[in-house]
């Protein structure tokens, strides 16, 4: 399932970085380090981190991030542009530590898991937190369709499908926000939500 559209990021790698390299999502990595208890540095987990944006800013900002990505263009690039250490893993075969993350930053990318696969992806990434660690997610959301769109596979949940799906993993929602911020909400097609493992 995950091949074809790790094929596509690996084709796109380049225009990817260019097209997505300065985009804000300071309010997203905010709300992920807000509400991890306890004093930091914190060890985060940037699942889906691409070529390495945000590895760097968590880096900048004093933590230890560990990158993971299924695309092996991403890796190479992450790597070089971060220094950090990243994991090369398909989603659908993950090789997780238990209990080593306080928090788990997976912006845009786990909806690109299939409805079938998520739940079990969720479980690993409750079972990869530290307890009360904090997992983040952003998602473009949508009525519960999903498919393949332009060579990449897309699952796009409403709010309450979201939550259900989330909190039947293990997590509480701690809060949720729609972005870009400070647009209406029919301009608002992401969906960030703050989670704690129990």
């Amino acid at each position: 399932m995950s091949d074809p559209t790790l094929d596509y990021y690996d084709r796109h790698a380049e225009d990817f970085w260019q097209g997505t390299r300065h985009h804000d999502v300071s309010q997203n990595i905010d709300a992920l380090l807000g509400a991890i208890k306890g004093p930091p540095p914190f060890t985060i987990l940037d699942f889906g981190c691409g070529p390495g944006r945000d590895l760097k800013t968590f880096t900048e900002r004093g933590h230890v991030a560990v990158g993971l990505d299924g695309a092996a263009r991403f890796v190479d690039m992450a790597r070089a542009h971060s220094g950090c250490a990243v994991w090369h893993q398909d989603f659908l075969a993950l090789a997780l530590p238990d209990s080593h993350f306080d928090g788990v930053f997976a912006n845009a990318s786990l909806f690109h898991l299939p409805s079938e696969h998520l739940p079990r992806v969720l479980r690993q990434l409750h079972a990869t937190l530290k307890p009360a660690g904090v997992l983040f997610s952003s998602n473009p959301h949508g009525r519960n369709e999903e498919g393949w769109q332009g060579g990449r596979y897309g699952a796009f949940h409403d709010p309450a499908r979201w939550l259900d799906l989330v909190s039947a993993a293990g997590f509480v929602e701690l809060t949720h926000y729609f972005r870009p911020a400070g647009l209406p909400r029919q301009q608002q097609p992401w969906l960030a939500s703050v989670w704690r493992r129990v």
